[in-house]
């Protein structure tokens, strides 16, 4: 991952744990009831991605012990990680794009509402993403993948078999004579697909498809047993790309802020007719694009206006992690949206700038929750980035930042966290140290887990392991010891 040069190595935050009295009289652990959402307390646990499904995107044992863990710290919400809407191979990512991946869906749910005792309300994260291709060898990028094109053929004389070859004999520093920008990137990062490659019909198409796929989604997570369905909005995909400043597609889906909206509040419109009048719609979205050229925060704020008049029931915010500055994969590896500078601000670390990895995001939500109540609504908005401390989650709630507090690598280090500080045992709690050991996991697609769970010992444990068996695949179990 990227860090900033030159960086100050932070501490992780100081805590005064609360007693059980002032932990019940927090904002934090206080309910929140607004229109179709209602939670016990605002913890919240937001969506992570575990490579725990099978190639199929088929919930497995795994699965449902990674997300029963999460349950058994209680929180008030979970969100299930980024969930495919397409029946589209994509790895051992959990899909929802045709019914016979509902019954393992709902095995999911029920084990979450078993293992929380009803408290924590479920939602699932539904995420469109484009084509990306793995860095390819340079002689086989030039053999099979490039596409020829007269440019080509005006600068290399005979056959296209012969051009192919001369390409791929050329060394490296005279490449850029004979490629294009984009096929350039192609060769050195893999093929990406954009929402502005509108000469492709499938992707001319997408303003048509979504809408149906997202709505289609959706239904079968509500006949599965979900609360709720979280529309991904953020990061590096397909519906990012439509909202973001770098979307400058001319068939109205594209250029000013009103066109870019149009196909994300299109998807949503066609979601709520698609469910009951009960049944929660979020979305998580980016305060702000941390990319040249991308959306600052007052476009995000304009964003969370809109779409807290059409309905949407919560704003979920995060920052960064998009494809633009990824850094370059090696050989055979896909490009990954959180090595760069804008993936650094998704995912801060102790080695950071001056102004430290913690609560990074609190001003671009700010000015979102400001400008969705000048608009007249009351949407919830929640607010999530290196917040690890009760103190953090109070202050933001009772300055107005925010209406919940979410936690990710926290909550992963300790998914107690929630119960150990409601019951005044937070000097128990096991302190994320924020250097992602988790995230660097994730990147090379391997099963996420926190290093601190293999520092715990704990008399006759078995929890699952690794298939190497040096790591734990969920935390140690906790109990608070009887009096």
């Amino acid at each position: 991952m990227w860090h900033p040069e030159p960086f100050v190595k932070h501490p992780i935050p100081a805590t005064h744990p609360p007693t059980p009295e002032e932990a019940a009289r927090s904002l934090w652990f206080s309910p929140l009831r607004s229109g179709r959402l209602e939670l016990r307390e605002r913890t919240w646990v937001p969506a992570m991605v575990p490579w725990r499904a099978t190639d199929d995107g088929l919930v497995t044992p795994e699965v449902l012990a990674w997300y029963e863990r999460f349950a058994r710290g209680q929180p008030g919400a979970l969100v299930v990680e980024a969930t495919g809407i397409r029946d589209i191979p994509s790895g051992p990512l959990l899909r929802i794009g045709d019914d016979r991946f509902i019954p393992g869906l709902a095995e999911l749910v029920r084990t979450v509402r078993s293992a929380s005792g009803g408290r924590t309300r479920l939602f699932i994260q539904i995420i469109d993403f484009l084509r990306i291709r793995r860095r390819p060898e340079p002689e086989r990028y030039f053999r099979e993948f490039l596409v020829l094109t007269d440019r080509h053929r005006a600068l290399l004389p005979g056959t296209d078999d012969a051009i192919r070859e001369a390409l791929a004999r050329l060394p490296e520093a005279e490449w850029p004579g004979f490629l294009s920008e984009r096929e350039l990137e192609s060769l050195r990062f893999g093929e990406r697909e954009r929402v502005t490659d509108t000469g492709l019909p499938h992707i001319r198409e997408l303003p048509r498809v979504l809408p149906g796929l997202f709505a289609q989604a959706a239904a079968r997570a509500e006949q599965a047993g979900f609360d709720g369905v979280e529309l991904h909005y953020a990061h590096a995909y397909t519906m990012a790309s439509f909202l973001s400043a770098m979307n400058q597609r001319d068939d109205g889906y594209g250029g000013p802020r009103a066109n870019r909206v149009k196909l994300p509040l299109e998807v949503y419109r066609a979601v709520r007719a698609a469910v009951s009048e009960r049944f929660v719609v979020g979305c998580r979205f980016l305060a702000e694009e941390c990319i040249p050229g991308g959306n600052p925060a007052k476009d995000a704020a304009w964003f969370g206006a809109e779409f807290a008049r059409a309905g949407i029931d919560y704003l979920s915010l995060s920052r960064g992690g998009k494809f633009e500055d990824a850094k370059q994969p090696r050989v055979g590896w896909a490009r990954y949206p959180y090595t760069g500078p804008s993936g650094y601000e998704c995912m801060p670390t102790v080695r950071s700038d001056v102004r430290g990895p913690f609560g990074r995001n609190r001003e671009a939500v700010h000015a979102v929750r400001e400008a969705v109540h000048a608009a007249g609504c009351r949407t919830p908005v929640v607010l999530s980035g290196g917040i690890s401390t009760f103190e953090q989650a109070e202050e933001l709630l009772r300055g107005g930042v925010a209406d919940i507090i979410a936690s990710a690598r926290q909550s992963l280090a300790d998914p107690d966290w929630f119960r150990k500080l409601r019951l005044g045992l937070g000097n128990e709690v096991r302190r994320c140290v924020f250097t992602n050991y988790c995230e660097g996991l994730d990147q090379v697609h391997k099963p996420v887990t926190c290093k601190l769970w293999d520092h715990v010992e704990v008399e006759g444990d078995d929890t699952a392991r690794t298939a190497d068996g040096r790591r734990r695949l969920v935390a140690p179990a906790w109990e608070p010891a009887a009096k």
